[in-house]
């Protein structure tokens, strides 16, 4: 039974109670700034550490009325205290509050999207290393091409989902920024030292130079790497789909015990989760649009990215995660069908190695546009008829002469051959 996706983590980053936690934090870690600094009495972060909670229903209630979701949430706080509550939110403006808990909100699904690319990676290279020797035809504009290692497939796959790991990486070095410096990012009302100590007790760097937001070009960026990592799921999805086709079927999604693929053909066997996984990349993808938009803002802020963050941030990691997991599975349980590559292989009557004859006539002493000439007569007759490739091109006066017999032509049909170096790739990428 292939196991269903549940990730109730990635999920609850994006709860609102969650949320509402890491805002409660920052303001508590602001007022033991201030008090440190000696401009609020040095009992009241204790205090109100010791006295808050967050009341997520109460919150609500407050924000259909007041429609503002920062102040729903101090008055929820407020209300839990006397005089001290004059402390919260000292010096501080809404951004300075939501833009640091969301870096620690993307942060955080950083973390388990990272998980979910190194599970990726590791199955990739099982597999790879699984059909390292595994003869398959490469494909170009669809057509056969060259004999290949059906293997090369996933180490490639792994390489690419290697560069995303670094890549995600990065992206989010650059979205763990906080600020707390006020209404346009000058620190009016409060010193540096107060963001300086929130940040790095949340593990976030200060803002170089904030406005009333962090700029939207680090969240950019962090969105266009998912949406990165969502084309990398689908460029492997697309390639199983291709496999799985009956005439090709090279390679078949995994089809579990009483699983159904139609409900008027009992026959079917369909790529349910790699064409689920195509079209859900494309969302995500199209998130990364969004995010640049955000880029430019009036001024020192307005809120017209604030509403679409609301809803590209939560969907693109989730759908990420998802999209991670299903991609996992399929690689994991793909069915691989080596006794039909080797059928394939064969379809084209030995037309795969017309590069290698090519190339033999010229290191024979035979022009170039000559061979080609002759080469290419030879495919297209093999095209047109269905004849063997090896007996046209051997119908070929000036290929003929090249060669002391036709055996020593037989020679260049030799896929090993033209594996030798496949080794030598997986040294590369550090799997020998």
């Amino acid at each position: 039974m292939i196991p269903r996706y549940s990730r109730p983590q990635m999920a609850a980053i994006w709860a609102e109670e969650n949320k509402f936690r890491i805002w409660l934090e920052i303001e508590l870690l602001a007022c033991e700034a201030l008090a440190q600094l000696g401009w609020i009495p040095q009992h009241i972060p204790q205090l109100l550490r010791q006295t808050l909670q967050v009341r997520p229903e109460r919150i609500a209630e407050l924000e259909r009325i007041l429609r503002h979701d920062v102040l729903a949430f101090l008055g929820s706080l407020t209300e839990q205290l006397g005089p001290e509550g004059a402390y919260l939110h000292f010096g501080l403006t809404s951004s300075d509050v939501v833009d640091t808990a969301l870096a620690v909100q993307l942060r955080q699904a950083g973390q388990l999207l990272l998980e979910g690319l190194e599970r990726l990676e590791a199955v990739l290279l099982r597999r790879a290393q699984e059909f390292r020797h595994t003869l398959c035809v490469g494909r170009t504009h669809g057509v056969h091409a060259e004999p290949m290692s059906f293997g090369l497939k996933f180490l490639s796959w792994r390489e690419e989902c290697r560069r995303n790991r670094q890549r995600l990486s990065h992206a989010l070095e650059e979205v763990s920024y906080g600020k707390l410096s006020g209404t346009i990012g000058i620190y009016t009302q409060l010193p540096p030292e107060v963001e300086a100590y929130v940040c790095e007790r949340l593990q976030l760097r200060p803002e170089v130079i904030a406005t009333q937001v962090i700029p939207r070009d680090r969240h950019a960026q962090f969105v266009l790497t998912l949406g990165l990592i969502a084309a990398m799921c689908e460029r492997i999805a697309l390639e199983v789909r291709h496999l799985h086709r009956t005439e090709v079927r090279e390679a078949e999604e995994h089809f579990a015990t009483g699983q159904r693929g139609s409900s008027a053909m009992p026959h079917k066997r369909n790529p349910i989760h790699a064409e689920r996984i195509c079209g859900l990349a494309r969302l995500v993808r199209s998130y990364g649009s969004v995010a640049l938009e955000n880029i430019p803002l009036w001024h020192e802020r307005d809120i017209s990215h604030s509403s679409t963050e609301r809803v590209i941030l939560p969907d693109a990691t989730i759908l990420t995660d998802y999209l991670l997991h299903l991609t996992t599975e399929l690689v994991e349980t793909l069915r691989v069908y080596p006794e039909h590559m080797a059928r394939n292989l064969e379809l084209t009557h030995g037309l795969v190695y017309s590069q290698s004859v090519l190339l033999e006539l010229v290191r024979r002493g035979m022009h170039r546009e000559d061979a080609y000439r002759a080469v290419q007569r030879a495919a297209m007759q093999s095209w047109e008829s269905g004849e063997d490739f090896r007996t046209t091109l051997w119908q070929q006066p000036e290929i003929r002469e090249r060669f002391g017999s036709e055996a020593e032509l037989q020679e260049l049909f030799s896929a090993e051959r033209l594996l030798r170096n496949v080794d030598l790739l997986f040294a590369r990428c550090g799997a020998a």
